[in-house]
């Protein structure tokens, strides 16, 4: 069983079989309450279910806050576990979700660009182009900001249909880890793919006084 966790959009968790067999699907669509709900969504999630192998984690692109909310939880479960981690891009897991559901209706997907919200007048956007040989997403350019008021021209030059997502499903990022563990590729490093640097930075050192 594969456990997936995603906090870049909202909260969600969800336990899916090796198969892709959807064994609980839990979720808030709260921006903001990450920490007060994460606990009882996995609570619900995995009351029923076996004990997982690997638990996926939604690396973003998303905010701080929420962001270090979910990996610090897949991370610490899986720790507690001890089984390991998979982490997985957010768009990923949209990707690979408008894929199959355009697929399920013969629709035609093209190119496209997964975009979400990344505050302060900014969007996240990464392009995608149909579905590889290991049923995975594939990527045509890695998650990167653009102003709001310039990414419909940006998509145009790129060719892409814009697929705006205000949730992510912790189905499809934990359905992308296991097509990953199946080919044995790797879908993302460990470092939360934040885009932006924190507004926070460390103070400077206080000054002598002499």
């Amino acid at each position: 069983m594969i456990l997936g966790i995603d906090t870049s959009l909202g909260t969600a968790v969800a336990a899916i079989a090796r198969d892709g067999e959807v064994l609980a699907d839990e979720h808030s669509s709260n921006p903001l309450g990450h920490a007060e709900v994460i606990g009882d969504l996995l609570r619900r999630a995995t009351v029923a279910t076996p004990a997982p192998t690997h638990v996926a984690i939604g690396m973003g692109p998303g905010p701080f806050t929420g962001l270090r909310v979910g990996i610090a939880t897949a991370r610490v479960y899986a720790l507690g576990r001890g089984v390991p981690v998979v982490p997985v891009p957010s768009h990923d897991g949209i990707a690979l979700g408008l894929l199959l559901s355009d697929a399920l209706t013969g629709t035609d997907t093209g190119r496209f660009a997964v975009v979400t919200d990344a505050r302060r007048r900014e969007f996240a956007y990464s392009v995608y182009e149909g579905i590889d040989d290991d049923g995975l997403p594939l990527r045509v350019s890695e998650a990167q900001l653009c102003p709001r008021d310039d990414l419909d021209s940006r998509l145009d030059a790129a060719g892409a249909r814009r697929y705006d997502a205000t949730t992510v499903s912790a189905a499809m990022i934990a359905l992308a880890a296991a097509r990953a563990l199946d080919a044995g590729r790797t879908l993302a490093g460990s470092e939360p793919l934040y885009l932006r640097s924190p507004d926070v930075v460390a103070a400077h050192a206080p000054k002598r006084v002499s």
